[in-house]
């Protein structure tokens, strides 16, 4: 057959059956392969259309089936390999964060509809018996409080607190102040009346579906939207427990029991690289990229495909909760954040306290938090 061999005349040249040996691909990925304009052949016969290939091409098209097995879109596999060695190495980088954090966020929601469902059978099965006990009703106290910080003086943070929202937005580019008020008004009808702990998680969706069309709205006309746009992190609270939106690198953390956890992921280039074990927590601090977002709300709707976190979080009488933007967190390490949330005699005073801390260390950014206390009425 004409395809086992090389092509006379032509040494640098090989038809698509040695080609497919020296890949380790079939002849027929190779064809679609060019189908889908992946990897053309260098040569396509005029008259009998055989494809012929340079030996050179094997290495790219080990990396489209690479690509294709961890399971990228075909539309980014075409930019990725027509980018040199480093820029590809990070655009794989940046799309499988994506695809953990992704999963992540699947995987909580999985765990959240088991325990949603066991008890729900458990409360089947105990219908009708008194346990003596009548359940605590619960209510949060909050305060919400922003500061353009110690070298800026436009302020693009939204720091927003009510009886059944909480939330913190980080806005950045030359639309950001906008974006970040957009985000957060497009959560606060969601918020404006009782939520049923049943329907909060489609609640919040919604809500994070509206945020990111509001952002679009607000941005979509400053002639380069994709460069604008915010961080949100935010909590719904139902009466019993509180409901997440959160994309970007502003956080939530909750103080239980005397100890500061975080609740929320870091969605930058520095947080995934920590994640697959390319970077320490130390040298993380001083990377030049520690502030590239991989997911935020945009002007662009291609963007940042993956959008917010949304899951619930359960609530015990006496947490404290705090949402602040990198203004704080940046500058601000988590002990000293411990220290000062534990210390402050309300959410009043935590917040303000927080704020003075970020001056402190000489933060340049906007500065916002939001600190909310859970209690028992």
């Amino acid at each position: 057959m004409r395809d086992e061999g090389r092509v006379s005349g032509r040494a640098e040249l090989v038809t698509i059956g040695e080609f497919a040996r020296l890949s380790r691909l079939s002849a027929k990925a190779l064809r679609r392969y060019d189908e889908l304009g992946l990897l053309r052949p260098a040569r396509v016969d005029p008259v009998n259309g055989y494809r012929y290939y340079d030996r050179t091409q094997a290495e790219t098209a080990r990396l489209v089936a690479w690509l294709r097995r961890i399971g990228m879109p075909l539309a980014r596999i075409a930019e990725v390999v027509a980018l040199d060695d480093g820029a590809a190495a990070a655009e794989v980088r940046a799309y499988w964060a994506r695809v953990e954090a992704e999963t992540a966020a699947r995987r909580e929601l999985a765990s959240f509809l088991v325990g949603h469902l066991s008890a729900k059978e458990n409360a089947g099965m105990s219908n009708g018996k008194e346990t003596g006990r009548e359940p605590a009703t619960l209510g949060i106290r909050y305060a919400a409080l922003a500061h353009p910080g110690a070298v800026r003086t436009s302020q693009q943070d939204t720091a927003y607190a009510g009886a059944r929202l909480l939330a913190v937005a980080d806005g950045f580019g030359a639309s950001g102040a906008g974006a970040s008020a957009a985000a957060v008004d497009a959560l606060k009808p969601a918020a404006r009346g009782a939520v049923d702990e049943a329907d909060l998680l489609g609640v919040l969706h919604e809500a994070a579906e509206s945020a990111a069309r509001a952002v679009r709205e607000s941005v979509g006309g400053d002639g380069a939207p994709a460069e604008s746009g915010t961080t949100l992190t935010a909590l719904v609270w139902t009466g019993e427990s509180l409901g997440l939106v959160h994309i970007g690198d502003s956080r939530a953390y909750v103080l239980r029991g005397g100890e500061l956890f975080r609740i929320t992921h870091d969605h930058t280039l520095v947080r995934s690289m920590i994640d697959d074990g390319s970077l320490t927590e130390e040298e993380a601090a001083s990377h030049p990229q520690r502030a590239m977002l991989l997911r935020a709300l945009t002007g662009g709707r291609e963007a940042t495909p993956a959008g917010p976190d949304v899951r619930l979080h359960d609530t015990l009488p006496g947490d404290r909760y705090l949402l602040c933007s990198d203004g704080l967190s940046a500058v601000v390490g988590e002990a000293d954040l411990t220290r000062t949330v534990v210390a402050a005699d309300g959410p009043d005073a935590a917040v303000n306290a927080l704020v003075a801390l970020a001056g402190e260390a000489g933060g340049p950014d906007n500065v916002s938090c939001v600190v909310a206390d859970v209690v028992a009425l």
